[in-house]
C-alpha cells in the first residue's frame, strides 16, 4: 500500500437526531492507525459525515504529523461529501460550508497530497460500525 487510507462514515436516526461519527485511519501497510466512534449529539446525517471527516483527518495528523509525508486516500460512502470535496457540487447550506471550510483549512495546513474517493456502503462497515456504536453510546 502505497498511501495512508483513511475510511469515514457518519449518520443521524431522525436527521436530525442523535448522531455519530465513525473513522479508521491505516497506515502504508494497511494497519490500523486510529480509529474513531464519536457521539455528536442533535445533528443532519451530512453534518455527521462532515465531522467524522474532520475527526479523522485531525487523528492522521496526530499518528503521521504535519505536513502528512504520505499520499491519502479518503474513502467514504457519502457521494454528496465526496463530490463537494472534489468540486463538483456547490455547499450550498451555511452549516455545511463551516464543515466544508473546517476540512479545506486542514487539508491545506496539512495534506500535501490528498485523494476523495466514493465506496459503496459495504465497503464502509468497519466506519459504519463505529459510527453506529457512537449513536448507541449516545440515546
Amino acid at each position: 500500500m502505497s498511501h495512508i487510507i483513511i475510511y469515514t462514515d457518519g449518520g443521524s436516526r431522525g436527521n436530525p437526531g442523535p448522531s455519530g461519527a465513525g473513522a479508521v485511519v491505516k497506515d502504508l501497510k494497511g494497519k490500523n492507525a486510529a480509529s474513531i466512534s464519536a457521539f455528536l449529539g442533535t445533528r443532519t446525517n451530512n453534518w455527521a459525515e462532515y465531522e467524522a471527516l474532520i475527526l479523522a483527518l485531525r487523528a492522521t495528523v496526530d499518528s503521521f504529523g504535519t505536513p502528512v509525508p504520505h499520499g491519502v486516500v479518503v474513502r467514504m460512502d457519502s457521494e454528496l461529501i465526496v463530490r463537494q470535496m472534489k468540486g463538483e457540487y456547490k455547499v450550498k447550506h451555511p452549516v455545511l460550508k463551516e464543515q466544508h471550510t473546517k476540512v479545506r483549512v486542514l487539508i491545506a495546513e496539512s495534506f500535501p497530497q490528498i485523494k476523495f474517493m466514493h465506496i459503496p456502503r459495504e465497503e464502509n462497515s468497519e466506519a459504519d460500525a463505529l459510527a453506529n456504536e457512537a449513536m448507541d453510546r449516545g440515546v
